[in-house]
Order: C-alpha cells, then structure tokens, then sequence
C-alpha cells in the first residue's frame, strides 16, 4: 500500500503541495488530475522518491522510500519526459535497466519490443515523441516492479498504441497485483482505465474516491416544463443547492448530489413534460466539483 501522509512541498516561497493525504490500495489504478499547476508531478516525484516532502511522510507499506533503494527497487516512475542516455539504443537501455531492476525480465524485453515493433539496435534518438513513450513503456514494464508511476504516459501515441498500452496496464494489475497511478490531463482516458481518482488544484487534494462511487454520488438531469410554469420551477430547483443549473428557455439541465431514486422521485412530483438523466463524463465531474469551489472551471486542465 502507499500511503501519502500530510505531504507537503516547497520549492522556497512556492508551495507546490499543501498537507496532502491519500492512501493507494495494492492492486489498484489510481488516476491523478487536476488544474494546470495543481502538483501531479510534483507528488509523483515525491512518491517515488525524487523530491523529498518538506514536510510529512512517503511510506510503501510503512517504509519511507526517500534515500531508500530496497523500497526504489520496487518503483518504475515513466515521466513525461523521457530520459535516455546520449546517442543511446534501446538495448543499451535494457542493459543499464537490468543492472539497477533484480526482477528485470528480458522474455517480457522481448515480447515488448516485439509488440511495439521497435529496432532495439536504432539510436532512440532518432525515434518520434511516440516511439520513444513506446520505447520508456516497453522499458518500465520488463522491470516488473510492483508498482508503476506514470506522468502523461500515454500522451503522444495514436489510439491503437494507447488501448494496447491500457491493454498491458490491465493485465499486469490482473496477473501480478500491480499498482499502477496516472497523471494525465486527458480525463478520458484516466476514466476508460482507472478505478479510482484524486482530484489536485493548487497544491490541495480536493477529491479522492472510487470512481464508480464518484457517479454514483452526482446526477445530471435534462427536463422540460410547459412555459406558464417555469419561473416557479426554477425557484423550486435553487431550493436543493445544485452543484449547476441551466436553463434554456422551459429545458432546464440540472447537475445535483444524491441518490437517483430520491432525485428521480422529487423531480417527478414536479410532473415535467420530460425527463432524463444522463451519464456524467469524469470531465464533467472535474468541472462541476471545480465550479462548486469557487475556482475557475473554464482553466484548462493539465
């Protein structure tokens, strides 16, 4: 299990991270999202032991990886930007991965490379921004760690390549309990893979939960009214305290926390000309929890 308890970071005067706490459960996908500047790879680097906290404390299960290569041993952090070794090939990065990785395995080196259809021979250099995430993906899972950190991992490969990718995350939690966490900024594809989410902006944790459990909690609702009755339906909604309402002439479209059937049952006796609720996106989520905070919703996410 990884415990993140009361992180902080401060990078002199600029707090990057401010008393963050989550816990990550073995065995499961873990999605990090947020703002642009909300700390995702801050506490990524934190995690695996790159940056150390200013205050509180890293643990894999109740040991501090800082300075610690027993627990390092078990990371592979794949970051957004890449680092190989000048003029190096992907064999010459295999060679220098299996001498710091004990569990390193070159049968799955191989299976990947295969899959991927890399030369290992080729300067990676010479790749494209794709081929060498491919390369960096390729690389980290052949070192068979129990856990995998991954910074905007799949940005930069076309659509085949990342459900291949998310095909290979999936399997690896299946077959050996590997716990996997994602910073992305594309909400998409942290929703098709992982089970559960925390939600960052400017250095504070703002949401952490179950996926599923996310959805549950919050609706949105299409309606619509006759005409001579919407003045007072719309008094009657801004009684619940929405989390958002809009309305367009007698189509209203509310967004609310709480369980289905109650809203479903307070909406009824209301006796719109019709209803419907629909499935709210992870980035609809985003927005909404945003919005209700008070911050900027329309910031762009990254």
């Amino acid at each position: 299990m990884i415990k993140i308890d009361s992180v902080t970071k401060d990078f002199e005067e600029v707090r990057s991270l401010d008393s963050v706490s989550v816990l990550v459960d073995d065995g499961s996908i873990f999605g990090l999202i947020g703002s642009n500047g909300s700390g995702k790879s801050t506490l990524l680097r934190i995690i695996c032991g790159i940056y150390k906290p200013t205050e509180g404390e890293m643990l894999f299960d109740g040991v501090p990886v800082w300075e610690n290569p027993l627990v390092k041993r078990n990371i592979v952090y794949l970051s957004d930007e890449q680092y190989f070794l000048p003029h190096s090939t992907i064999y010459d990065m295999m060679q220098m991965y299996k001498s710091v990785y004990p569990d390193f395995s070159l049968d799955k080196y191989n299976e990947y490379l295969t899959l991927f259809g890399l030369d290992d021979k080729r300067k990676i250099s010479t790749f494209s921004k794709g081929m060498q995430k491919q390369a960096s993906f390729l690389l980290g899972l052949s070192c068979r760690t129990k856990y995998i950190l991954c910074d905007e991992t799949l940005d930069g490969l076309d659509p085949v390549m990342r459900r291949t990718v998310c095909k290979i995350v999936a399997e690896e939690v299946a077959e050996r309990n590997v716990t996997v966490i994602f910073a992305s900024h594309n909400l998409k594809e942290i929703e098709d893979i992982c089970d559960h989410v925390a939600l960052l902006h400017k250095g504070q944790l703002i949401l952490e939960a179950e996926l599923d459990d996310i959805k549950l909690g919050i609706h949105k609702i299409q309606m619509s009214f006759p005409k001579d009755r919407v003045d007072s339906v719309k008094r009657e909604f801004e009684t619940l305290s929405p989390v958002s309402l809009e309305q367009r002439g007698s189509l209203f479209t509310l967004i609310a926390r709480g369980e289905e059937a109650e809203l479903s049952s307070y909406i009824d006796s209301l006796e719109p000309v019709f209803v419907e609720f629909i499935p709210l996106t992870l980035e609809e989520i985003f927005i909404a929890e945003m919005e209700e905070r008070g911050y900027d919703y329309a910031e762009k996410i990254g």
